[in-house]
């Protein structure tokens, strides 16, 4: 089973993100209507299914509070600063930063779980930080255009850092045995519905595009990259834990980059190879079964 979802996450989310990609370029309207159409149709979808089984659990009060902080992080605002940062770089490189998140939850697993990282967190960071600045060293060295590719890298990091929060509130769900797809649908919903605030606040239309690529691709995006993928992956954390279920990231940026390089013409070069291999290689550090290195790191 845990294989199975693994390769669900690795191949789904890996083209999530050319999916994205399509959809902002066949409507060219709102970002937060893009994220609340996404999200909305796969809410509703669950919620009803779930309704249709019999699989639609109560909560509480203070459950339904850390589902909407759960879908904001997960469902809603995190997905603007990557929807956004398509702007500025493209789908594949998107998903290497997001890769990340398997340092991002080490982290934050520390810090709100007590969940000690070991010590081959120190290397991992050092090989994710020295990559990153080699993926885009071509494009920020004598780049017309650096300002807003590091406003895209900042804002892909950004997005990361939500995706782990909304890793912990997950893994909260879970440890006081909340049924994860009930905790997830009602997340979206409130996901959804904070973008639907957002986007009319900013005066803006939440009227939808009808195309036939954008629709193909919200439908896409909510059924299989939401509903299954995001189902898949926090079942996944409950099984294996937040910062093991993470481990699929270094797989699907794989996978989101060759469909970048056949749709968007992202073109590599030297520089662009050693960075992927050292952020790739830092993720798998801490995974390797190495010998020695089970110490902990002190609080």
């Amino acid at each position: 089973m845990n294989l199975a979802l693994y390769l669900s996450v690795v191949l789904i989310w890996g083209t999530t993100w050319i999916a994205i990609y399509a959809q902002q370029a066949a409507s060219g309207g709102s970002v937060g209507a893009a994220v609340f159409w996404r999200f909305i149709v796969a809410s509703l979808v669950m919620l009803a299914a779930l309704k249709a089984i019999k699989r639609l659990r109560a909560l509480t009060a203070r459950d339904h509070l850390f589902c909407l902080l759960q879908g904001c992080c997960v469902f809603g605002f995190n997905f603007l600063c990557f929807y956004h940062a398509a702007a500025w770089i493209n789908s594949g490189l998107e998903s290497v930063i997001f890769s990340m998140a398997v340092l991002y939850n080490a982290l934050n697993g520390w810090l709100f779980f007590r969940q000690r990282p070991s010590l081959r967190l120190l290397p991992a960071a050092a090989l994710g930080a020295g990559g990153m600045v080699a993926l885009f060293w071509r494009d920020l060295h004598g780049s017309e255009a650096s300002v807003q590719l590091l406003w895209g890298i900042g804002l892909s990091a950004l997005g990361t850092l939500g995706f782990s929060l909304g890793n912990m509130i997950s893994l909260r769900h879970q440890r006081l045995q909340r049924d994860v797809l009930t905790t997830n649908s009602y997340a979206m919903l409130y996901g959804a519905l904070a973008m639907a605030l957002v986007t009319l606040l900013q005066g803006e239309s939440l009227q939808p595009v009808w195309n036939q690529q954008w629709l193909g691709a919200v439908a896409y995006l909510a059924i299989f990259g939401s509903v299954i993928g995001f189902g898949a992956y926090f079942t996944l954390v409950g099984r294996i834990g937040a910062s093991q279920a993470a481990y699929s990231t270094l797989l699907f940026p794989l996978v989101a980059l060759g469909l970048s390089t056949l749709y968007e013409g992202y073109h590599w070069h030297a520089e662009g190879f050693m960075g992927l291999t050292m952020i790739l290689a830092g993720n798998l550090v801490m995974f390797a079964r190495v010998p020695g290195w089970r110490r902990r790191v002190p609080q």
